[in-house]
């Protein structure tokens, strides 16, 4: 099992070791075979290389079994034409990675945790309002004066759909209940496209009920009511900024996993950024990335049938839920004193008991 790490920017190159040292342990302990490479992308690929994405890491994207990819500080990049590329949305567009699955789920042991929250994120990941990685050819924002911007909002029914039944097969394995984020008295094509493709799959899973909810009240139902929602399926824009906040009211963006998983593909990738405030200070919080690399574990024991590595996956959740639980573990997000790598190794020694 092919593993590609890629480590990103700033807090990158420190949270993404402490993740390969949990799968490491986790190899061990449950005789995994995994093959670890690693490679360079972001600010220094850009020095090295001219692209913050070079065509060879691309090409071991590919061949990988599952990619591990770090933050990356996406808006400290030069202009595309000068080599800055977003690495993760061009990955996602490159595989095909249609589907970004985010877990919220709270620990009653977390203070700033909203009581009751387990829910997922299911958001559409190559389409909507992100103009990077919209279009076959160029991108979907331009400029036809000096004083008019317009960025294009893509919606196709196969998109819609791929990703409403992404979210349905979650919920049958969950609560068996899906919420639409929509807009569609503004949006009535687009949204409304959307809506009749979510339908259109609902229907193929009897068991899971499907409702709607528009954006703005659904940003006021994640705080007051967490625990009515199950699993949200959401367009690109809309996924990633609900998302970020149901993990912030889960305990904080540095608990927030993330999965790009498509097909044929998969990526752990946490939700928050590079934190280039705290690069090299040994401060910044790996439970993100390791729980996303859990997911990416259990991606891969579904696409291969391999019930070590679900098994793997659900010991690594459970040995960071073991670590946190303990206020002497935690990092300094969440008021404890612990640096990255400790915790990391921290992670690392309750696996052989989780």
């Amino acid at each position: 099992m092919k593993i590609l790490v890629l480590a990103g920017d700033h807090i990158g190159p420190e949270i993404t070791p402490a993740t390969v040292a949990v799968l490491e342990a986790a190899d061990r302990r449950f005789g995994l075979g995994l093959e670890f490479a690693f490679m360079e992308v972001g600010l220094v690929a850009l020095a090295r290389e001219g692209t913050t994405l070079p065509g060879s890491v691309v090409e071991a994207a590919r061949a990988a079994d599952g990619v591990v990819l770090g933050p990356c500080a996406n808006a400290s990049y030069p202009p595309r034409e000068e080599g800055g590329i977003n690495v993760p949305g061009e990955l996602r567009r490159l595989l095909d990675l249609y589907a970004n699955v985010r877990p919220c789920r709270s620990r009653p042991f977390l203070a700033d945790a909203r009581p009751g929250m387990d829910l997922v994120f299911v958001r559409e990941n190559t389409e909507g309002f992100y103009p990077d990685r919209n279009m076959h050819l160029g991108a979907g924002e331009f400029m036809p004066t000096p004083e008019v911007a317009l960025s294009m909002r893509k919606i196709t029914a196969a998109g819609s759909r791929r990703i409403a039944r992404a979210a349905c097969e979650i919920a049958r394995r969950r609560r068996g209940r899906v919420t639409a984020v929509t807009k569609r008295a503004p949006l009535p094509l687009s949204d409304g496209l959307f809506w009749s493709e979510v339908n259109k799959a609902a229907a193929e899973f009897p068991e899971v009920v499907v409702d709607e909810v528009i954006v703005d009240a659904l940003a006021a139902l994640l705080y007051r009511d967490p625990a009515r929602f199950d699993v949200l399926v959401a367009t690109n824009m809309f996924g990633d900024i609900l998302g970020n906040a149901a993990a912030e009211m889960s305990g904080g963006l540095g608990l927030a996993p993330g999965l790009n998983a498509g097909d044929r593909h998969a990526a752990a990738n946490a939700a928050h950024g590079s934190a280039p405030d705290i690069a090299g200070q040994d401060k910044a919080n790996p439970t993100a990335l390791i729980l996303s690399a859990a997911m990416l574990l259990d991606w891969l024991g579904g696409r291969h049938g391999r019930a070590d590595l679900a098994a793997a996956a659900r010991a690594v959740e459970r040995s960071v839920d073991g670590a946190l639980a303990d206020p002497g573990n935690r990092t300094p997000d969440l008021g404890g004193r612990l640096g990255t790598r400790a915790f990391g190794e921290a992670v690392a020694a309750r696996i052989g008991g989780a």
